[in-house]
């Protein structure tokens, strides 16, 4: 089959690659990049699994061609933390245990990610009306919620109830463990 050149900006990196014009966004940054963060879970848009951030969007990555990306910027679960330091809807999901098997835990922070772009400061409805096409078969949404809420109020800089802005509790913002960055794999 006859491959054509796509160029893109995955997590601020340039990548380029040679591909089938039927490649879907998900293998081509599972399968050829090397980013298995985004996960694969119904291959029809259904689960949200695959959800990343193309060109400030939110898309489901398993019915996207990787075509459709050529010149885009794409942001993925890898291209959270900060080095050792996860991003504070990571270290919110970990803090609130929004996370059970971890499956649905990079697709579900990407998309609160776009969301809280959109809506630093969402109610209970707006977040779960924001994460309605991800699902999560584990935790009942609840804890989901609760990081959500958590991470807006950090990244708007608001104290926490025990008087620390930071999410790590201790004033350093430090991760105490760097477990959702784990369920990038």
């Amino acid at each position: 089959m006859t491959t054509q050149h796509v160029k893109l900006t995955v997590n601020g990196e340039a990548r380029e690659a040679d591909v089938e014009p039927r490649l879907l966004l998900v293998h081509l940054l599972r399968d050829v990049f090397g980013l298995t963060g985004t996960h694969i879970g119904c291959d029809t848009s259904n689960c949200g699994a695959c959800t990343v951030i193309v060109d400030g969007q939110s898309a489901k990555s398993c019915t996207m061609l990787a075509l459709s990306a050529d010149g885009a910027e794409v942001k993925t679960i890898e291209g959270m933390a900060q080095g050792a330091t996860l991003h504070p809807l990571q270290q919110a999901f970990w803090d609130n245990h929004g996370l059970q098997c971890g499956f649905c835990t990079p697709g579900m922070i990407m998309q609160s990610s776009w969301l809280l772009e959109r809506d630093p400061d969402p109610s209970e409805a707006d977040i779960r009306a924001g994460i309605s096409g991800n699902l999560c078969r584990c935790t009942g949404y609840v804890n989901i919620v609760k990081a959500v809420q958590q991470a807006a109020a950090e990244l708007r800089g608001v104290a926490a109830a025990d008087g620390n802005a930071s999410i790590g509790g201790d004033g350093t913002g430090a991760a105490a463990e760097p477990a959702a960055a784990a369920s990038q794999g």
